[in-house]
């Protein structure tokens, strides 16, 4: 059966969710070679065995950490090169977007970014996208070269399916332009104690309906009470509402959870480009004309104040 490198995002060691996810597609397709690089990444090994990685291969060197982008190339690039898979799989962030996209100008291969699914083809794998802002569904396939895809977070389920694991060092030869954008400082991210984002099995989100940034609050109580993330709209965000970090839409990001919860928006396309493609979508909106409830999976037309506090509650309640 033919590999499939899977480019891990890891954290000192740490496997983020979307890896896993993709370990579960690369297994339809093939057998899972993933690429761990950076500080800790021999301690990812025994997850990604764990999820079905037949081989990992790991780097770790200063450039990694020091430089922007183009050292993780070099080595995919390195990866590519002395497997020859008949895929690259790489999650869907903004650094892994441009991973991709290089490593697919360097080989010479057509890439596919945002897919949303993936399955096995007579001419190699095909892959499932929203366009339009998830108007429409298509399916696409590389037709020159190796394909190179990134796949959307919640795409596919994590699937415990233990393999051989086998971790090999991955020899590395860096570029000259591999130092060229430096990274000279870095401030941590302040911690919630929510999911990430865009990683988020549930997001719920508030828009101009909130009124208030104060009145944010509601909204983070549902979703603390569901361990969701928070998300906002364009308008609670360009109010001064809430950070532009956790905009969801065209301009901010884009989130595909189990679950999404609307509360105070209307609908706008810019917003529903960026969560259209959840699995289920739920709208608390006291305007039974708005957009968004032309999309959703459930309804409820009522003063958001009234609702959203009462579910959380029953939320709460039914947690014991």
């Amino acid at each position: 059966m033919a590999e499939i490198l899977v480019y891990v995002d890891h954290v000192d060691g740490a496997v983020r969710k979307p890896t896993l996810e993709l370990l579960t597609l690369a297994r339809r397709i093939g057998e899972p070679v993933a690429v761990a690089l950076g500080n800790g990444a021999a301690d990812t090994a025994a997850v990604l065995a764990e999820h079905g990685a037949v081989k990992v291969l790991t780097a770790d060197a200063p450039e990694f950490a020091e430089y922007l982008v183009v050292p993780k190339v070099d080595a995919l690039q390195a990866a590519y090169e002395a497997v020859s898979p008949a895929a690259v799989l790489v999650p869907s962030s903004a650094e892994g977007k441009e991973i991709a996209a290089r490593l697919a100008v360097r080989i010479g291969s057509g890439i596919i970014t945002d897919a949303v699914d993936l399955e096995a083809g007579d001419e190699g794998p095909v892959a499932t996208q929203s366009a339009f802002a998830a108007s429409f569904t298509t399916k696409s396939r590389v037709s020159k070269g190796t394909p190179v895809i990134t796949v959307k977070p919640n795409s596919a389920p994590v699937e415990a399916a233990p393999a051989a694991g086998a971790v090999e060092t991955l020899a590395v030869s860096f570029s000259e332009k591999a130092q060229g954008t430096k990274i000279v400082a870095r401030t941590p991210r302040e911690s919630t104690g929510r999911p990430e984002l865009t990683e988020a099995a549930i997001v719920v989100s508030g828009g101009r309906g909130v009124n208030g940034a104060e009145n944010f609050a509601i909204i983070e109580a549902l979703a603390d009470s569901l361990g969701a993330a928070v998300g906002a709209s364009r308008a609670a965000v360009d109010a001064g509402w809430y950070p532009h970090s956790n905009q969801v839409g065209q301009t901010g990001k884009s989130v595909s959870p189990q679950l999404y919860i609307a509360s105070g928006i209307s609908g706008a396309i810019q917003h529903r480009a960026g969560m259209q493609t959840s699995k289920t979508i739920v709208a608390i909106n006291k305007d039974a004309e708005a957009p968004i409830f032309e999309l959703v999976d459930y309804g409820v037309v009522g003063d958001l104040f009234d609702v959203v506090p009462q579910l959380t509650e029953e939320v709460k309640s039914r947690k014991g």
